[in-house]
């Protein structure tokens, strides 16, 4: 029997702009597979000023290559802090008469995909689920408090951690069935000694993904034409993303002064990407005479995949945590890997998939001076780079969004089985 699906997520607002995106991309390949898929979110997006307008008080429905999109009404914000906060409390508060309202003209789901950024959403779904008597599907993308407590922005002993650590264990023990994005989900759960608590054959894993032939089309009609990442004097280390703090390329640019300083003239830095340290940055090279690293601005999305292709290296880079033990499931991670080339990644993680796929090379620890060492070495066996690469782009085809549906359905196809021996096991350890 084909399902009626309703995924929530309070950022998929954007996924109906860009017609792209996790939950767009698995609405649609559902529907290739006779299910119907309808996606709420919030009607305000993330950084950004823009308010989707409302048809009525509560909501409004719009549609976009076939998949309904619900935008709940929710309070503004504008940056990280107590604003935001309330607009992800009001998001939660208004899924419930939304849905109220939503079920007396297009009728009830027969299961829901509720997924975090943040928990509030999950534990929405659980309780409008069991209100429905149906089940829900938890998809964990980030783990809040762990993800807090490994930036150190939230101490793990505190007050406010130990209660969002049992509103994270009660979501897992409710969920009738649990995604991570991550491979060492059940690892997670284990470390925080909650395995005896919490049924660990329901928890799966999907990971972000990428959509090849999207791919493949956008870097064939949208090429971008740039004299430095065409020059084949240099061996281009790409890095495509976000310049901000978080995203620590500061590092990448003392690594490009080891890099020179060693006499390497043919490996060069192309940073494509925006942030509000990217001056700074610039400064320093210039001050520090730093010339092999080039900062190229922001570029529009689907020019990236011509970027990636035209590389020698591309470079997976972000600060490294405690939670890299769980493994990765960056969006830019399967571009890279559809890109087909040789890709360095800046740290090393558990379940490593440039590892078991050998597309690429892994410094041991997150240093300059470890990064230093791995780009030379890529860039010292050209016959090896290419190799690296053909595997890179046959790994892609396994994280292909038509594969990873796949799994989905096969997730909610088993999950009203096991529904009732999963609240057997709730009773018998509560």
């Amino acid at each position: 029997m084909k399902k009626n699906v309703w995924i929530m997520n309070h950022y998929a607002n954007n996924h109906f702009y860009n017609k792209g995106g996790r939950h767009y991309w698995l609405a649609e390949n559902l529907i290739k597979r006779g299910y119907k898929p309808t996606v709420f979110c919030a009607n305000t997006r993330h950084n950004s000023d823009e308010i989707i307008e409302l048809e009525s008080s509560k909501y409004a429905i719009k549609e976009s290559d076939g998949i309904p999109f619900v935008f709940v009404k929710t309070s503004p914000y504008k940056k990280n802090g107590i604003h935001r906060v309330n607009n992800m409390i009001s998001f939660y508060r208004n899924l419930f008469p939304v849905v109220k309202e939503y079920i007396k003209t297009y009728g009830k789901p027969d299961v829901i995909l509720a997924s975090s950024v943040h928990p509030l959403t999950l534990v929405a779904g659980i309780k409008i689920a069991k209100s429905l008597n149906i089940p829900c599907i938890c998809e964990v993308r980030d783990l809040w408090p762990e993800s807090i407590v490994a930036y150190g922005a939230l101490k793990r002993n505190s007050l406010i951690a130990k209660m969002l650590y049992q509103g994270e264990k009660w979501i897992y023990i409710k969920a009738d069935s649990i995604i991570m994005t991550w491979e060492g989900g059940i690892e997670y759960i284990t470390d925080q000694g909650w395995e005896n608590q919490i049924e660990l054959e329901k928890v799966n894993h999907i990971s972000n993904g990428v959509v090849i032939d999207t791919f493949d089309k956008n870097s064939k009609f949208y090429k971008i034409t740039d004299s430095d990442l065409d020059c084949h004097d240099y061996k281009n280390v790409v890095y495509a993303g976000s310049i901000r703090k978080v995203n620590n390329i500061g590092m990448l640019i003392d690594t490009a002064k080891i890099i020179q300083n060693e006499g390497r003239k043919d490996i060069r830095f192309l940073i494509f990407g925006s942030g509000d340290e990217s001056e700074a940055l610039k400064k320093r090279c210039e001050e520090e005479n730093i010339h092999n690293v080039i900062f190229k601005g922001r570029v529009e999305k689907k020019y990236v995949p011509s970027i990636l292709k035209k590389s020698y290296i591309n470079i997976l880079h972000n600060s490294s945590t405690s939670l890299d033990k769980y493994g990765q499931s960056q969006n830019k991670f399967f571009e890279y890997l559809a890109a087909g080339k040789c890709i360095v990644q800046t740290y090393t993680t558990g379940y490593s998939i440039c590892s078991k796929f050998n597309c690429g090379i892994s410094a041991p620890v997150q240093s300059a001076e470890e990064i230093a060492k791995v780009i030379i070495e890529a860039c010292s066996d050209d016959e090896k780079n290419i190799l690296m690469g053909k595997n890179a782009r046959e790994a892609a085809y396994q994280f292909d969004f038509n594969r990873l549906t796949e799994k989905l359905i096969n997730i909610i196809e088993d999950v009203n089985g096991r529904e009732e021996y999963s609240n057997e096991f709730i009773r018998k350890n509560s």
